[in-house]
């Protein structure tokens, strides 16, 4: 197939996911099926309520069309606030406030007076797992895309919009996206994911471990059973549905200790059960016969994904058990390539998580603004850089690990 030209592309605004089939939108995500996007997830976070423009993140996707033919996607949300995101942009925000009356003399700048909110935010809802986020159709020019997404998101910053973000975008797509639009500001961050280098079982991945650590995680996972605790996997179709709602209760009984609410709702996952269960993976913890604790997983051909945990009982070491050694020995089993556990965490160095960094790109279309900004991120990145390389120091392996990709 040739590539589209410029000229041959129609940029067009959705108002939710149900304004495209989903066998369109799932046939532009890549062979490894990355969860995040698929068009059966997405649905479920409006249609369940999660996500709208009552909770802050209003659908607002753009696509790109030939002759009637859907050839690139990008997940796009009006946002009001900056939560749920996990790329802490506040300070931002505040700046942005008091910068806009500095820069009203500012041909380069466009109009003054703005506030940050709303902007536009291409990420997936509450989920902290880098992954594809623009989707082309297989001979699809990346320039030719981006030209026309350009003019869509200058008409918004035309209309009272401070700019654009792309959350936790994949590894491979960053140069691309960068190379065609220099505008765009990279942030950089950092995340533990476990890597299967070909182990055998738990106990073949324990080996390349210091003996001290070795006997701590050991000791670790026998305190759980000590506890009387009992933990079982349940995939897919197999989760019931009153699994489901005692893992929803412990979800929301963790939201409520701190005096808060879960983001998502029952009916979310309900749906995911009934639209997407080959990528679920629930594991429970069980005290005489009763489940105390739980953990939500996602998973595609390649990866594992942490996502969502709670628990009833405070019981030492269940979090470590449930969250983090139940997905090793399952990602070992179904031969996955890397454990992605969720953001944040220190912990994870010492349980063998090794650091990687994820990527973020900004379009901040006021230049005064943008430069401040960019001047912030030369100087944090390398911050970002020589804490991998500490942490990357504190792994508990008798020898370095190959090279960690990010």
């Amino acid at each position: 197939m040739n590539p589209l030209k410029p000229e041959t592309l129609q940029g067009r605004w959705l108002d939710g996911m149900q304004a495209v089939p989903a066998a369109d939108w799932n046939a532009l995500l890549p062979d490894s099926a990355y969860p995040f996007l698929r068009h059966e997830l997405l649905l479920a976070l409006e249609q369940s309520g999660s996500v709208s423009a009552a909770t802050g993140w209003q659908p607002q996707h753009w696509t790109a069309w030939q002759e009637g033919r859907l050839v690139a996607a990008l997940p796009l949300y009006r946002k009001f606030h900056s939560r749920g995101e996990y790329v802490f942009d506040f300070q931002w925000a505040e700046a942005y406030r008091h910068f806009a009356d500095s820069i009203a003399d500012d041909p380069l700048s466009g109009p003054a007076g703005q506030d940050y909110y709303p902007k536009l935010l291409s990420a997936v809802p509450f989920t902290p797992a880098q992954g594809p986020r623009l989707l082309l159709a297989d001979g699809i020019s990346t320039e030719a895309v981006l030209k026309v997404l350009q003019e869509a998101l200058q008409q918004e910053f035309d209309a009272g919009l401070s700019g654009w973000h792309l959350l936790f975008a994949e590894v491979s797509q960053v140069k691309p996206l960068r190379q065609h639009w220099p505008q765009l500001l990279e942030r950089h961050a950092c995340q533990f994911h476990w890597f299967n280098r070909g182990y055998a079982d738990f106990d073949d991945f324990l080996a390349g471990m210091t003996s001290k650590r070795r006997k701590e995680i050991r000791r670790e996972r026998r305190k759980v059973a000590e506890q009387g605790l009992v933990l079982k996997r349940v995939v897919g179709a197999a989760i019931t549905a009153a699994q489901l709602q005692v893992f929803y209760h412990c979800y929301q009984m963790t939201y409520a200790l701190r005096g808060q609410r879960g983001y998502l709702t029952l009916a979310f996952f309900e749906q995911l059960l009934m639209t997407l269960p080959e990528q679920l993976m629930l594991v429970l913890a069980e005290h005489q016969g009763r489940t105390v604790a739980a953990a939500l997983f996602f998973q595609d051909a390649t990866t594992l994904y942490g996502r969502y945990w709670g628990a009833l009982v405070e019981a030492d070491c269940l979090h470590f058990e449930a969250c983090y050694y139940q997905g090793i020995e399952y990602a070992i089993a179904q031969g996955l390539q890397r454990f992605d556990p969720g953001t944040q965490g220190e912990h994870k160095i010492a349980r063998g998580f090794e650091p990687v960094i994820t990527h973020s790109l900004h379009w901040l279309p006021k230049a005064s603004f943008a430069a401040a900004v960019a001047d912030f991120l030369e100087r944090e990145r390398p911050m970002v850089a020589a804490y991998r390389e500490d942490a990357t120091g504190l792994l508990p392996f008798r020898s370095s690990p190959d090279s960690i990709t990010g």
